[in-house]
């Protein structure tokens, strides 16, 4: 891997040259309070805390959420109980990666940050160009808290992509003292998951190093179809204390994970096969069976051919891929699979220069390596059709990724009394590769096994290397003008240049850049001191480019679009005004939250056949989009056992115009139109119980409909109500030589009411329009399952 000793230089030369970095992250001052810095991720005390304080609109929730939760699942989960976060997955873990959706206030992943421990996540979509899922950087167990901002993320965030919120998580700090903790999961489609994590508390010997390294594996079978789904996690940390204030922290965190896909769905097709429909798996010989057909000259000869261009049935005659339970090749192919090896680490020193400054540097690396892919009948594999062959009339098609990573942070925080001053930088340098490949597979029975890395292809459509340096720094001033009264304002300044070359396929080569040197983010809070609070503020932010031959500039594969985005397309922007007011006592706390924002420039891609082909969706600059809306969120406790928490959200986006073409005319009417994939409302409640050992939860989730066409001309997704149920028992008045001490048992029901549903929508892209329910971008939801998990501490 290369630039690592590099990367251990700069980060050298970096301490040495601390005393004169000139500014950094996130001010001490109450009005926009810093994140904990890495490594240090206290629990916060109660189970969700609103912001009190902070200038923008942030929640965060504690570890007590994420373990409510089916172990394995995705913290986003959890997050998805806050005011405006919209959540779907197609399976009951959240963790699924090509089904995970989260959206926050009409801004989809895309266009949201994700930070682990400061560390960047990129923008977490699936074949991500510039980092990796949490559920694969970190396991669910080693999570300390989550940090949510609705709508601007605080300006240290190491983000690109944060036109909307920022979503930080927190890694458990390891314990001061030595302690073990193993946990085991059993449930549904065999699923089952192991996690153990040992402690090894402060060593006194060695300046009061402690530690934790943490093994967890998981498998499951999917829910319908054949497959399963699997991944195995690694978490180490080290903490060594320096002085009173000061730490030097590390981690390394590594994944393997397999799971095979579910189908992509459309209406015509949940109608025809049922929402139980998936790939032919295990079925090889339906599977052969439909790419003879594809594959037969003969189906498309002559006037009265069953097949038409598209290989499709013509109508003419009886359809021939009946006899395999399928109208067309896309209802079902054979298997899908996601296949993903990380490494992320970093490493933090934190210091006070004098008593009014402190800093902290973080260096990180993280390599991936990864394929996507189909079995597809529309390449046959070489020799398919010769005589005695055993090529099978179908092939594996991969997309495959590779990126080796390495990146900075700085942060210098200075206090000055009435004045928190703060700033840093960040800087990265990414290489991403990508590549499209076909593998061949044999006719009698299926020789290579989806859920390994392939490997001997015979045809490589296109590849690509991508190299994407990004800089980014800021300044920002906390004031106290009274007791009751403080006023933030700061800028932070980006660029990103991304760069490609051809390896094979469709020449491209040059750069794009994004860039803007001052982007504000201003901010106040007033305090009544009776627990009322009021804030606002406003944030300006910008999105760099995509380096990927998939999605972004560089997916056309065309030089001529490269350079015309270059020379003409501006990056997307956003503006965000958000107000509003908090209040808490000893036994309420609530937040209500206004916000209107501006995106502009917004490009978006419009699918033009079934995911499969991998044809290049369309790129297009669909204009501005204006949002506004309301979040409001309360927790009461009833009592000392029972407390209630409810959130409600309601986004109104649409976009502002129409998308023309070059000579002027209308090629998509999309003004005035809601935005794809955005529900308008979204309702959270959960009751929960925790007394004398036994504690519960029981949450309930309203979702509105959904659009995936931009000119809302079918494709609408209705809505649904999913509730979910935890249960458990902590021993907690055993002895401590009991067996029974350290020991809790909890049980967890998904979708209890069997809510038959559409979870992810836009699985494959957006369309421009879709009357006839054609469209292969659906993925519906499980169905009720049940666990139960052991946990025990020694």
């Amino acid at each position: 891997m290369k630039r690592h000793l590099m990367l251990g230089g700069a980060f050298c030369a970096l301490l040495l040259a601390a005393p004169h970095l000139a500014l950094a992250a996130e001010p001490v001052a109450a009005a926009d309070a810093p994140a904990a810095a890495p490594g240090d991720a206290n629990e916060v005390d109660a189970v969700v805390v609103l912001g009190q304080g902070q200038s923008r609109q942030v929640q965060t929730i504690s570890a007590t959420q994420v373990e409510v939760l089916t172990p394995g699942s995705s913290p986003l989960k959890a997050v998805e109980m806050l005011p405006g976060v919209s959540f779907q997955s197609a399976d009951a873990f959240g963790s699924y990666e090509w089904s995970t959706r989260i959206a926050i206030r009409g801004f989809d992943q895309s266009r949201l940050g994700f930070t682990l421990d400061g560390v960047p996540l990129g923008d977490m979509s699936y074949g991500n160009y510039n980092g990796l899922h949490i559920s694969r950087a970190i396991a669910s167990e080693d999570i300390g808290k989550v940090e949510l901002a609705q709508g601007a993320g605080s300006l240290s965030t190491a983000s690109t992509s944060n036109l909307g919120g920022t979503l930080q998580f927190f890694s458990r700090a390891p314990t001061e003292d030595m302690h073990l903790q193993v946990d085991a999961t059993a449930g549904s489609d065999e699923m089952h998951r192991v996690f153990g994590r040992f402690d090894s508390g402060a060593i006194a010997q060695l300046g009061g190093l402690r530690g934790y390294i943490s093994i967890a594996d998981q498998k499951s079978d999917k829910w319908k179809g054949g497959g399963e789904q699997k991944q195995k996690q690694y978490d180490g940390k080290l903490v060594l204390p320096l002085g009173e204030d000061g730490s030097l922290t590390a981690f390394w965190n590594h994944s393997e994970r397999r799971e095979q896909d579910y189908q992509d769905m459309s209406f015509d097709m949940i109608k025809r096969l049922g929402r139980s429909w998936d790939n032919f798996q295990p079925n090889w010989q339906a599977a052969i069976g439909v790419g003879q057909i594809l594959n037969n000259p003969a189906n498309y000869a002559g006037a009265n051919a069953p097949l038409n261009a598209s290989g499709y049935w013509s109508g003419k005659g009886t359809n021939p891929y009946l006899a395999y339970g399928v109208a067309n090749p896309d209802d079902a192919y054979y298997a899908g699979a996601g296949i993903r090896d990380d490494d992320l680490y970093a490493l933090t020193l934190k210091e006070k220069l004098g008593e009014r400054v402190r800093f902290d540097v973080t260096a990180y690396g993280h390599q991936n390596q990864g394929q996507g892919l189909w079995y597809t009948p529309y390449t046959a594999s070489p020799g398919y059709g010769t005589a005695g062959s055993n090529a099978a009339p179908l092939s594996i098609r991969t997309t495959e990724y590779d990126i080796d990573r390495n990146g900075v942070i700085g942060n210098v925080y200075v206090d000055l009394g009435a004045h928190a001053i703060s700033g840093g930088f960040w800087y990265e340098d990414n290489d991403f590769h990508q590549a499209r490949r076909f593998y061949a597979e044999t006719l009698s029975a299926p020789s290579r096994n989806p859920l390994d890395f392939q490997s001997n292809p015979f045809l490589t459509s296109w590849d690509y290397k991508f190299n994407t340096k990004t800089t980014t720094g800021y300044l920002q001033d906390v004031w106290t003008v009274t007791d009751a009264l403080k006023v933030n304002f700061g800028f932070k300044a980006l660029k990103v240049e991304n760069e490609v070359s051809t390896v094979a396929g469709n020449k491209m080569a040059g750069k794009i850049e994004s860039k803007d040197n001052f982007l504000p983010q201003v901010g106040v809070v007033y305090d009544l001191h009776n627990g009322l609070e009021f804030f606002g503020g406003y944030t300006e932010n910008m999105a760099a480019f995509v380096s990927a031959a998939t999605s972004g500039p560089f997916a056309s594969q065309n030089q001529t679009v490269v350079n015309f985005v270059s020379d003409n397309l501006k990056p997307e922007t956003s503006k965000t005004f958000e107000g509003g007011a908090r209040f808490h006592n000893d036994r309420f706390q609530g937040v209500v939250a206004l916000y209107d924002v501006k995106f502009d420039n917004r490009l978006d891609s419009a699918s033009t056949a079934p995911p499969i082909l991998g044809l290049p969706a369309v790129l297009s600059n669909v204009g501005s989009v204006t949002t506004k809306g309301i979040e409001l969120a309360g927790e009461y406790r009833l009592s000392d056992a029972w407390s209630l928490y409810g959130s409600y959200a309601y986004n109104d986006s649409k976009y502002d115009d129409d998308v023309l073409n070059a000579d002027g005319s209308v090629a998509m009417k999309t003004k005035d139109k809601d935005v794809v994939f955005t529900p308008k409302t979204l309702a959270k409640a959960e009751l929960k119980f925790d007394k004398n050992g036994w504690f519960a939860n029981l949450g309930v989730d309203v979702v509105s409909s959904r659009w995936y066409t931009f000119e809302n001309n079918g494709g609408k997704v209705e809505g649904y109500t999913l509730a979910n149920l935890s249960v458990g028992y902590r021993f907690v008045d055993a002895p401590q030589d009991s067996l029974l001490h350290g020991l809790e048992v909890q049980a967890n029901f998904t979708n209890i009411t069997d809510q038959d549903y559409i979870s992810t929508v836009g699985s494959g892209g957006a369309s421009k329009a879709d009357p006839g329910g054609n469209a292969m971008t659906l993925l519906p939801g499980a169905p009720s399952q049940s666990y139960i998990t052991i946990r025990k501490t020694f």
